[in-house]
């Protein structure tokens, strides 16, 4: 593991062993080890950043851009019908280090919509103050 004991930044050094299939200079992805489906790949920005929030807006970007190619890319690699993408901050995040999921997906292949129960807003006041408070709590962009 990298001297600061992060996985994923061993991996980007080269110090951790990874099955790399894009390298930037901002941004690695490579193979999840436990993946949910076959080319389940994993975007990391080379730079060590724990969370989404805490991400630098340029950083952003290249992470981004890198996710789109990854998604047009597992897409093309197994014939996919589409991708899921999806990333973790703190909870359910198994590694600190900002990783996005880019994940092949197919009509069928048993993962069903979101994995966790949804819930309704009990009335449009409900509704809109839950509305204010984001806005509220929104930093400017």
């Amino acid at each position: 593991m990298a001297g600061d004991g992060c996985l994923f930044c061993g991996i980007v050094a080269g110090a951790e062993p990874g099955h790399v299939v894009l390298d930037e200079p901002e941004v690695v992805a490579f193979l999840d080890i436990r993946p949910v489906f076959k080319g389940h790949v994993l975007v990391v920005p080379r730079e060590h950043v724990v969370t989404l929030p805490e991400m630098p807006r340029a950083l952003l970007t290249a992470v981004f851009v890198a996710v789109q190619r990854c998604a047009a890319g597992v897409v093309a690699a197994y014939g996919a019908q589409g991708s899921w993408v999806a990333q973790n901050n703190v909870v359910s995040q198994a590694v600190p280090h900002v990783h996005v999921h880019v994940v092949p997906r197919t009509k069928g292949d048993g993962l069903r919509g979101f994995f966790w129960p949804r819930q309704k807003y009990k009335d449009e006041a409900h509704l809109r103050e839950t509305q204010a408070a984001i806005q509220a709590a929104l930093s400017p962009g």
